[in-house]
């Protein structure tokens, strides 16, 4: 049953929907995974809007970090997302290859579960170069994750304008 799907595109692209409904086709009762860590209260309104969006099916966990402490062998899991779930690991440090090795890691140890994954991550890549040498290496340590994560799953969608765009698989 192990299965990894990876939703990526652009921000408000429709990632966070499709991949609700495609975990809802799969399972009745799925798992939310969110990665998120709450900054401010801007950021948290946004977090509430993803959970009124959802329904009582939905078995939600809060994990910044340590995915693979919990059980999810034989559900269908929705991580949301890659990108804040790097956050929480690169914001320590700032070493993208140091944050990258421990991710990887960490991503192997969760998806080693006999369960089907399907992560939502942001393809911030596709934009200009940042003048922030910060911003910069956050940008290489995301497209580097989201091609080890590509390489792994048994399907990629990219999101455009709301429509899923079939990648991989």
């Amino acid at each position: 049953m192990r299965r990894i799907i990876l939703i990526t595109g652009g921000q408000r692209s429709g990632k966070s929907q499709h991949a609700e409904q495609l975990a809802l086709s799969l399972s009745a009762t799925p798992v939310y995974m969110a990665t998120a860590h709450i900054w401010d209260d801007e950021f948290r309104h946004r977090v509430e809007l993803h959970q009124e969006r959802r329904g009582p099916q939905w078995t939600n966990i809060e994990e910044e970090r340590w995915l693979s402490r919990h059980d999810v062998t034989g559900r269908v899991v929705l991580i949301d997302c890659i990108t804040l779930w790097l956050t929480n690991f690169f914001f320590d440090s700032q070493d993208a290859e140091q944050t990258l090795d421990a991710v990887k890691a960490e991503f192997d140890r969760f998806t080693a579960q006999d369960a089907t994954f399907i992560f939502v991550t942001n393809e911030i890549g596709s934009g200009g170069i940042s003048d922030n040498a910060v911003q910069r290496h956050f940008t290489d340590l995301e497209g580097w994750m989201n091609q080890y994560v590509a390489q792994r799953a048994d399907e990629v969608i990219l999101m455009v304008s709301g429509i899923p765009v079939k990648i991989k698989g």
